[in-house]
């Protein structure tokens, strides 16, 4: 495996390559524009196209012949954390000294691609594989941000591929099975903000205190390392009556072990190496109960409970085996502490067929923070969200389909966010504040049947 640099919080904020605002912690849940438009209502026990097996295996048995389907999602977020840093210090005389802080739009557009294929050996066998992301992030400020030094930049990417096989027991049962290979690969810094410069020109500042603070923009702990890891996945479906269907699948718990190499002056003193380290992170196993209800020829319902793990995410740690060690002989250091609560997500949605080239589709969803307020951070301003869906598929040919889907999310609620450290032990950086956020998704996906 190829060494790179560990990230500080790699984790700390693996919030979607995108955003925290689409789902809980940095989990995603854009593995296909199909679902997009009903708010990825039902899931787990539907099967429109080879999309389907993203989300439960065991609807490949519902899938005829050979079928490929492939597509994007664009996601616009526009997240904003407001807040004052403050600074207490005996330097600084008897009153602290207080700075807005204010980060707007931190996290970046960015495009969730997927790609799947299903093949029906028989009338009981149905294989097929998906590549798709359940996770990610990407979120920064300058490096002299007055919020710089609690975090500057954190980028997680995972890409993750899943062969799947599906058995036919009856007309009414159908299970599915699949192998999880995610590859990870995160970064996180933080750096010295542009107040320490402030601090380092006070008059009354005693020489060897002014020489002990970085200028502003230095590299403070900088971690970037890759690892991939295995895990696997079950679903099952039961079809009730030809009309009422539901589905359950289950994704296992997936643990990465970014191994790379740690720098900054936090970690080397200022010196031009980098130190051999790596941070585990295990992402959190998730699970759907879903179903389907064909109320007429043309009108269905459906809607899903979703449960993720994210208890599993409490600290984060890098460990550092190599010879040279960080300042001070360090083993290990404790990153940050997280202490997530597993979350749930519940959404309801509509499909209406128009006509025999024109299906339309809605949905709604509510997906709950998976943050105590006493622990959200600045690198995970996660937050109650709201979904409201729209989309629609038209039969273009015989064998192909297109479908669009249009998603706004608004951040819901308070999102409180209260954030204090120690530097060099000369002063007291507290940040106050809180998150808002919304965010628009625009899919495309294309299925054919060959």
């Amino acid at each position: 495996m190829n060494k790179r640099i560990i990230s500080l919080a790699v984790l700390a904020a693996i919030a979607a390559p995108i955003s925290q605002v689409q789902a809980a912690g940095f989990q995603l849940a854009e593995y296909s524009s199909t679902g997009l438009g009903r708010a990825f209502a039902g899931e787990a026990a539907m099967a429109d196209n080879a999309s389907a097996q993203g989300r439960n295996p065991a609807m490949l048995t519902y899938l005829e012949g050979r079928q490929l389907s492939a597509g994007g999602i664009y996601v616009m977020p526009n997240v904003d954390v407001h807040g004052d840093v403050t600074l207490a210090s005996p330097f600084l005389g008897p009153q602290a000294m207080t700075m807005n802080a204010d980060a707007l739009d931190v996290a970046g557009d960015a495009l969730v691609p997927n790609f799947y294929y299903s093949n029906q050996l028989n009338d009981q066998w149905t294989w097929g594989f998906a590549l798709n992301s359940n996770y990610g992030l990407a979120t920064e400020v300058p490096s002299t941000h007055p919020t710089a030094i609690f975090g500057n930049e954190t980028a997680v990417t995972t890409v993750e591929f899943n062969p799947n096989i599906a058995y036919k027991i009856n007309d009414e049962f159908s299970l599915g099975a699949g192998v999880r290979i995610v590859y990870g690969d995160g970064k996180i810094g933080a750096s010295t903000p542009a107040w320490v410069d402030g601090i380092k020109a006070i008059p009354t500042l005693p020489a060897q205190v002014a020489a002990a603070l970085p200028p502003s923009g230095t590299s403070l702990k900088t971690m970037e390392g890759d690892d991939i890891a295995f895990g696997w996945q079950l679903g099952a479906s039961w079809q009730i009556t030809p009309a009422h269907r539901l589905g359950f699948a289950y994704h296992s718990g997936v643990e990465l072990e970014l191994d790379g190499y740690a720098s900054g002056l936090s970690y080397n003193g200022g010196q031009d190496v980098q130190i051999e380290g790596y941070m585990p992170l295990e992402l959190p196993a998730f699970a759907e109960l879903a179903s389907h209800h064909q109320l007429t020829d043309n009108w269905a319902i459906h809607g899903s409970i979703n449960w993720t793990q994210w208890s599993v995410f409490d600290e984060l740690v890098a460990y550092f085996p190599g010879e040279q060690k960080p300042i001070g002989d360090l083993e290990s250091d404790l990153v940050k502490e997280e202490n997530f609560k597993d979350n749930w997500r519940f959404a309801l949605g509509t499909t209406y067929q128009v006509n025999n080239d024109w299906v339309v589709r809605g949905g709604v969803a509510l997906d709950n923070t998976a943050v105590e307020d006493e622990y959200r951070t600045i690198t995970i301003p996660d937050s109650d969200r709201i979904w409201f869906s729209a989309g629609a598929g038209y039969q273009a040919t015989k064998n192909l389909t297109v479908d669009f889907a249009v998603t706004y999310i608004k951040a819901h609620g308070d999102a409180p966010i209260n954030e204090s450290m120690n530097l060099l032990d000369l002063a007291q950086v507290s940040f106050d504040g809180k998150a808002s956020g919304d965010v628009w998704l625009v899919g495309a996906q294309l299925s054919y049947r060959m």
